[in-house]
């Protein structure tokens, strides 16, 4: 069946089954860290009481049939080290059928999770790692050539991530089409990077250059993806290129370099592999290739909703059309913020919370806070509060199911979700009252960076949250 696999791709795929297990290593970490104060038993969301609602159907989970803390964790924890496994070359130590069991285990973790993450786990990468992962499981192992069906459906997946991102920002804010959203969005970006305060500075002709070729790395190129050798190798590499300077100049989760993953898979290696393994150029068993063969007409039958969407003049971003995510529809930034507004939460052990009283800012990992920090890299790690802190300084209506059971927690001085903050300005007891305020936020100029330190000035604008204390509180303090 020389028709079906393609053995000049063998290290095509060795690369991109390391990378792809490294992004889910990060993915299991991330969760396994962050989940109990985000959607554990006493989470903010806690999965319990979302699963008593949500049928199985519309969000097929392990969690579904039994949940606890423990076994969220161990689930975690097992598929951070099954992929830690996999990037180690565990896939091609074990017979095909093995190295497939292995794969698929990891999409069912991470489905299991995610289907019951909420808002937590509404990111379109989280859409795009399992697809992406459910393809990997039918990409075979090293006893075995990689199937030519996979790989071009990996191509169709990078297609509609790019091209649908191109085409929400043609569709959507103006500023794309005048080649000026970059003047913007380096400081405005859900978090910015160590390099995006300089990003920001340059000059305003480079930014519109930026924007050009954005478009023409998302609308133009591509269609080279389906065009012979090496054009589709270029192509894939433009894409590359691309995805690395959003690296550089931002935070966005394991987004870019999942994107990147999956560009890899479409390039030639031929010139620097060599020849391929002998295994690699055997036949694939009858069984692989029925298999492979059906999951592509699957995947065909299922794209007709994203590509629906992608012509639609109300297309959408980020959505899965369902509930296995296993062909879905991606965009990004389709608005670009001019302002940046941050929410600011401040605690204070005063019995009457005064305006001028002693009020102290907590500390966010990730999200703009201290004028003085400079940003910090934590891409490819999804800071989950952090992120979801940036939806809420858009509107209070992003925060309204957590950020009350969040300041509850400070309240109460939970451990767990201490640990999700880089600064707890209450390290011996939790404060009796917390409030939020709305500060507007921007870069300094190269002067004020020289002169003050700062990589930030913020003006407050309005009250966020009036002071808040735990219900019953005040009866249970003594005079």
């Amino acid at each position: 069946m020389d028709w079906f696999t393609a053995p000049g791709y063998w290290l095509g795929r060795l690369v991109f089954q390391r990378a792809l297990a490294g992004v889910y290593v990060f993915a299991f970490v991330g969760a396994a860290l962050q989940f109990r104060a985000l959607i554990g038993a006493h989470g903010m969301l806690p999965v319990p009481r979302y699963v008593r609602y949500v049928p199985f159907r519309h969000a097929p989970s392990l969690f579904q049939l039994r949940y606890s803390d423990g076994l969220f964790a161990g689930c975690a924890w097992a598929g951070a080290a099954l992929s830690a496994a996999l990037v180690l070359g565990a896939g091609d130590l074990v017979p095909l059928g093995a190295a497939m069991g292995m794969w698929a285990v990891l999409w069912l973790l991470y489905l299991s999770i995610v289907n019951v993450g909420q808002t937590w786990y509404s990111f379109g990468w989280e859409s795009l790692l399992l697809e992406v992962g459910f393809l990997a499981v039918f990409l075979g192992n090293a006893r075995a050539g990689p199937p030519v069906l996979v790989l071009w459906l990996l191509r169709w997946v990078l297609f509609r991530v790019e091209f649908g991102a191109g085409l929400i920002k043609m569709r959507g804010d103006a500023c794309w089409r005048r080649l000026t959203c970059l003047y913007y969005h380096h400081e405005t970006q859900p978090m910015p990077g160590p390099l995006s305060w300089f990003f920001h500075h340059l000059p305003k002709p480079l930014h519109r250059v930026e924007c050009a070729a954005n478009h023409v790395t998302q609308l133009a190129v591509p269609v080279l993806l389906f065009t012979p050798q090496p054009v589709a190798s270029y192509a894939a590499g433009i894409m590359v290129a691309t995805q690395l300077w959003l690296v550089f100049s931002g935070n966005f989760a394991w987004l870019n370099w999942i994107t990147i993953t999956v560009a890899l898979s479409a390039v030639d290696f031929t010139g620097l592999a060599g020849p391929p393994p002998a295994a690699a150029s055997r036949g694939a068993p009858v069984w692989y290739v029925v298999l492979v063969c059906a999951v592509t007409v699957l995947v065909l039958v299922l794209s007709r909703h994203p590509v629906a969407n992608m012509i639609s003049r109300r297309q959408v971003m980020n959505r899965s059309f369902d509930s296995l995510h296993l062909v879905n529809t991606y965009g990004a930034f389709g608005t670009v913020g001019r302002i940046r507004d941050e929410v600011v939460v401040e605690g204070t052990s005063d019995r009457v919370p005064l305006e001028n009283g002693d009020w102290r800012e907590y500390g966010f990992k990730g999200k703009p806070g201290e004028l003085r920090r400079m940003p910090r890299q934590f891409a490819p790690y999804h800071l989950r509060l952090d992120w979801l802190m940036w939806f809420a300084a858009l509107s209070p209506g992003y925060a309204r199911d957590w950020f009350g059971p969040f300041v509850e927690r400070l309240l109460a001085g939970d451990r767990d979700t201490l640990r999700l903050l880089r600064h707890n300005p209450f390290p011996d007891a939790p404060p009796r009252f917390v409030r939020a305020r709305l500060y507007r936020y921007r870069f300094t100029t190269w002067r004020e960076l020289r002169e003050t330190g700062a990589w930030w000035h913020r003006r407050p604008l309005r009250e966020y949250m009036p002071p808040t204390r735990l219900a019953g509180a005040a009866d249970s303090e003594p005079e």
